[in-house]
């Protein structure tokens, strides 16, 4: 049985589609982007860095509110409208991973365009263990 995971801590799906779906022990994140939730519009318009570290802390928040942690996190993809950002996303991102005993797994994509003018998009797959 499927279970929809959401959240006021992080924003509203933009479209129709779930913040995340908990199935059995997985945890399936839609794609967050450095979107402010309290103010409903991305946190920089043209810093990559802010909006890696807001879209996280939105993954964050997804993650906790279905009793859940990034340390639960197995699969990751990071989306970049310019994949030169690739090294400044990557700090970020292992920063963020940084108490992670197992890093997730990981893939990188660079694309044309995010929802919202986004330069950085993150979806997750997490899996409880116990």
């Amino acid at each position: 049985m499927n279970e929809e995971i959401k959240t006021n801590r992080a924003p509203k799906a933009l479209g129709p589609y779930a913040q995340a779906v908990k199935s059995g022990k997985t945890l399936y994140c839609s794609g967050q982007i450095g979107i402010n939730p309290m103010k409903g519009k991305l946190v920089s318009d043209s810093n990559v860095e802010e909006q890696a570290v807001q879209a996280l802390n939105n993954l964050k928040e997804v993650l906790e509110a279905a009793q859940m942690t990034p340390k639960d996190v197995v699969k990751v993809t990071v989306f970049m409208t310019n994949i030169a950002d690739f090294k400044a996303v990557n700090e970020i991102y292992a920063n963020f991973f940084a108490y992670n005993e197992c890093l997730p797994a990981r893939s990188a994509v660079g694309v044309q365009a995010l929802p919202a003018g986004a330069l950085v998009e993150v979806e997750a797959v997490a899996r409880k263990n116990n």
